[in-house]
């Protein structure tokens, strides 16, 4: 079983889905999915001395600008083990750009966590946690030389509309109807060819 492509597509909706989480919060272990089996991999230990402000993992069935399945950040009050499945509901996201590549970060609420399942927008948390999250996601690379830039943090609305050109992106990717993204930007400018492309996004 490869948990990218074998979740019940019942279980991915734009407004509700299933969630896989490769780290948990707190940690500065970089693990992410094996796309080729299916398993969590050490890719690297953080260079510089930051952590994970929330479970972060991905949402199976999407295919995302960066050639990844579209990732997300779970709150949730307690840490989740790797390759845990949690429901979750989106309530915003975090748009970056990393080595040009447009690099969606869906923020979701655990619905099963009695102190975060009543938010319906990112704009109802405490500022504090969208500033950590936009802190966290402009540094963690910049020991590795590879600066990255938080472009907005935006609401329910446009995260639910990632997720959706994201699961038409995957099922276009599987059936071989296209191979990958190309970069978005160069030296921080947009790429005309793919201006297009980031306005679906």
């Amino acid at each position: 079983m490869n948990i990218w492509h074998d979740m019940n597509p019942k279980q991915i909706t734009p407004e509700l889905f299933t969630a896989v989480i490769e780290i948990p919060k707190s940690s500065s272990c970089k693990y992410e999915l094996d796309k080729h089996t299916g398993l969590i991999k050490l890719d690297r230990v953080l260079y510089s001395a930051t952590y994970y402000p929330a479970n972060y993992g991905f949402i199976p069935l999407t295919f995302a600008q960066d050639n990844d399945p579209l990732d997300v950040l779970v709150l949730c009050q307690e840490p989740l083990v790797p390759l845990c499945e949690v429901d979750a509901r989106p309530i915003g996201m975090v748009r970056m750009v990393d080595q040009g590549y447009i690099d969606d970060k869906i923020v979701a609420v655990a619905i099963n966590d009695p102190f975060y399942s009543n938010f319906k927008d990112i704009s109802e948390l405490p500022s504090f946690v969208g500033n950590e999250i936009r802190h966290f996601f402009r540094v963690y690379k910049n020991l590795e030389g590879k600066p990255t830039n938080v472009t907005s943090i935006k609401g329910a609305e446009e995260a639910i509309k990632v997720i959706k050109a994201s699961m038409k992106a995957y099922k276009e990717y599987r059936f071989g109807e296209f191979k990958a993204y190309k970069p978005a930007y160069k030296d921080g400018e947009a790429i005309t060819e793919n201006k297009e492309a980031e306005k679906v996004f």
